[in-house]
């Protein structure tokens, strides 16, 4: 099952409830998702470390075939 952008963002917004989030269906079939996540709590995280931090605020959606969240390409950053 699809998820759509606005349950992604709620998703990431629980652990990152003062993040500037965007999310792009990158292929318009609510399949291919890209997000982009800039938020003060990354700031001294390397790359994987932010990344893993937002993987983790997905609550599983990412979880193998069954995972309701088939693809999401994500960048992640401190604000400037």
């Amino acid at each position: 099952m699809a998820m759509q952008a606005h349950d992604i963002e709620a998703l990431i917004r629980v652990d990152f409830p003062d993040a500037k989030i965007t999310i792009t269906d990158l292929a318009g079939d609510g399949n291919h998702w890209a997000a982009e996540v800039i938020d003060e709590k990354f700031r001294g995280m390397n790359r994987v470390q932010q990344q893993r931090a937002v993987y983790a605020a997905l609550k599983g959606a990412m979880d193998g075939p069954n995972g309701a969240l088939h693809a999401l390409a994500l960048t992640t950053k401190a604000p400037d």
